[in-house]
């Protein structure tokens, strides 16, 4: 038994005509009213049409580089970008270093064993770098750039 089979509009209708007939002074007013509502209301729905898929939008692309460029500005641009990037490296480990020596101040005013915890901070970046430089060798050689490893014959 579907949902449409228990659908039966008769019972509402009926209603509606029991309660319409009775002689209320309001029944012709509140009709139209009702009546002017839904009209108003389909209109609008039905009034809405679209005709075909709306524009592309226009797309003005900003480029930081001149569109001839050649391979020597290039890679000329490329060597300055590069310069700058060792210059703020070099700024950024000064400013850890600066760091570090306010930890070593503060830890040694505390009573701490700087030199043991500097030893383990140490280890762990050495750790950090290597397990970083082995990702990028893993990227590389996935990625056909590096060459495979040749076994020698044991001797």
């Amino acid at each position: 038994m579907g949902i449409i089979d228990k659908i039966n509009p008769v019972g509402g209708f009926s209603d509606f005509i029991s309660e319409f007939r009775k002689p209320t002074p309001y029944r012709w007013p509140i009709l139209g009213v009702s009546m002017l509502i839904t009209f108003t209301i389909m209109y609008q729905i039905m009034g809405e049409t679209m005709i075909g898929p709306p524009a592309r939008p226009n797309v003005t692309y900003i480029t930081s580089f001149a569109d001839n460029r050649t391979d020597e500005e290039i890679i000329a641009s490329n060597l300055e970008n590069q310069k700058t990037q060792d210059a703020i490296a070099v700024l950024v480990e000064e400013n850890e270093e600066a760091k570090r020596e306010l930890y070593r101040t503060l830890g040694r005013a505390s009573g701490m064993d700087v030199e043991t915890i500097e030893r383990e901070a140490a280890r762990e970046r050495a750790n950090e770098l290597a397990a970083e430089n082995a990702r990028k060798m893993e990227i590389r050689r996935r990625a056909g750039l590096l060459e495979e490893p040749v076994a020698t014959p044991a001797e």
